[in-house]
């Protein structure tokens, strides 16, 4: 989509009071951000999607310890999510209500353990920024790819938490990253559907459902049900 403001980048402000880079010590919760670029279409749908398949798995609210967030590259702060964007979540049974768009900052970064991006190019934005967020930065459809090809039985059982779960699957996944590589350059992206017709935004809603179906499994330990 086309940037909100020519002047402006990635977020740099320090929200966070003591925020420090991020080290995987923190142990009472997992945040998974989903960027795009605008935070109006691509990332909220998403954002919800995710959230709605966490809570039909696990009947939990809580999502066992994983906050879902999402923030844009050039994010129209505080904007409503896109019409469109609601009316495909709407059609999951997803609530799209109480959005708001958010600027990537540097505190989105640094609190992620998964940081899943709609694009090649929102990918290198968000390692650019540093953080150390390399190994847990992914494309969403080169995460679903290297997920697919885990084993579930390598990852922790859910006994020991989903949390710990979680982050052994982002390890598992930046340890396949350099094998397993895409098929082609576009295979990895997530088309932007900013300005498209509902039947565009439905198609990439589908996408963006099927990428994320294999991920929610290989976190919960729950297939969707049928």
């Amino acid at each position: 989509m086309t940037a909100p403001d020519a002047g402006r980048g990635i977020g740099t402000r320090q929200g966070v009071t003591g925020a420090h880079y991020w080290d995987g010590a923190s142990r009472d919760a997992f945040r998974i951000l989903h960027v795009s670029t605008g935070n109006v279409c691509r990332s909220p749908i998403t954002e919800r999607l995710t959230r709605h398949a966490l809570a039909d798995r696990l009947g939990d609210p809580l999502w066992g310890g994983l906050i879902v967030e999402s923030a844009g590259t050039w994010g129209h702060e505080g904007a409503p999510m896109e019409a469109n964007a609601e009316a495909v979540l709407a059609e999951f049974g997803a609530d799209p209500s109480g959005f708001t768009g958010r600027e990537l900052l540097d505190e989105h970064v640094i609190r992620a353990d998964l940081v899943l991006t709609a694009t090649r190019d929102h990918r290198a934005q968000v390692i650019s920024m540093g953080h150390s967020a390399g190994l847990r930065t992914f494309t969403l459809k080169e995460f679903t790819r290297l997920v697919k090809a885990i084993d579930p039985a390598t990852l922790p059982p859910l006994d020991d938490g989903m949390i710990e779960r979680a982050r052994a699957l982002v390890r598992a996944a930046a340890a396949l990253r350099g094998w397993l590589l895409a098929p082609t350059a576009e295979a990895d992206e997530v088309y932007d559907p900013y300005g498209a017709p509902l039947t565009f935004f439905r198609s990439i809603g589908d996408e963006i459902q099927q990428a994320l179906d294999p991920v929610v499994t290989a976190l919960t330990g729950v297939a969707a049900r049928t």
